[in-house]
């Protein structure tokens, strides 16, 4: 699945690289972000047309949306673990949450952050959210009321492009233009490992392996 400058999303097959379903379109600027439900039946996008729009992943069609709300480009989006609601994190400095099925706001604008949200993603166990930010912080919210629960945690000096959850929703790692990729303690927001060290370029995104024994990260250096 892949969300693209030319305002569609598209799906393809793992294995082979085919294209499985036609092109979505309907967002009207620049796809920045995708995510499946849990289920696999949908797929949640956000785009710099300031909107969120839900899928139908076999057919293509639009099922909820345009969702508006943000006040300037949603740069990502995720489900709950129980697919119940979508995170957006936005330009406009704010998170938000919704129902994934009816596209009404649940809980938010969540304020905090002072720069644009650039990454927003669910605990596992679905309590809470983690976002980081161009600020060059990270924050962890209740998912239930909105209310910030550690932060921010300062340590990175460049933007924070991407946060990532570990399975056991103890820790968060996070990426960043300074080339660093660092891992939190989710509760108390103390540093447990980095600055990791290797990319000669900003990192765009950063993601535990399901066994939680590694992480993976992708770079503007061109390397993974």
């Amino acid at each position: 699945m892949s969300g693209s400058d030319d305002k569609t999303i598209q799906v393809w097959n793992a294995e082979t690289g085919d294209l499985v379903a036609r092109p979505m379109k309907g967002h009207t600027n620049r796809v920045n972000s995708v995510a499946y439900s849990p289920n696999g039946r949908h797929i949640v996008s956000g785009s710099s047309d300031n909107t969120i729009r839900v899928w139908d992943t076999e057919t293509g069609d639009l099922v909820a949306g345009p969702v508006k709300g943000h006040n300037f480009g949603v740069c990502s989006v995720a489900y709950s673990p129980d697919g119940r609601h979508i995170v957006s994190g936005s330009g406009d400095a704010t998170i938000q949450i919704w129902n994934a099925e009816t596209g009404q706001l649940v809980k938010g604008p969540m304020k905090g952050h002072t720069h644009c949200v650039e990454s927003v993603k669910y605990s596992p166990d679905g309590r809470h959210i983690v976002s980081g930010s161009d600020d060059m912080t990270i924050q962890v919210w209740n998912a239930e009321t909105g209310d910030l629960v550690a932060g921010p945690i300062k340590g990175h000096t460049g933007h924070v492009s991407s946060v990532a959850y570990s399975p056991d929703s103890r820790h968060v790692v996070s990426s960043s233009w300074d080339h660093t990729i660092q891992v939190w303690s989710a509760e108390t927001g103390k540093l447990v490992a980095g600055p990791m060290e290797g990319h000669t370029d900003s990192i765009d995104c950063v993601i535990y392996s399901p066994d939680g024994r590694h992480i993976v990260s992708g770079s503007s250096d061109k390397t993974i």
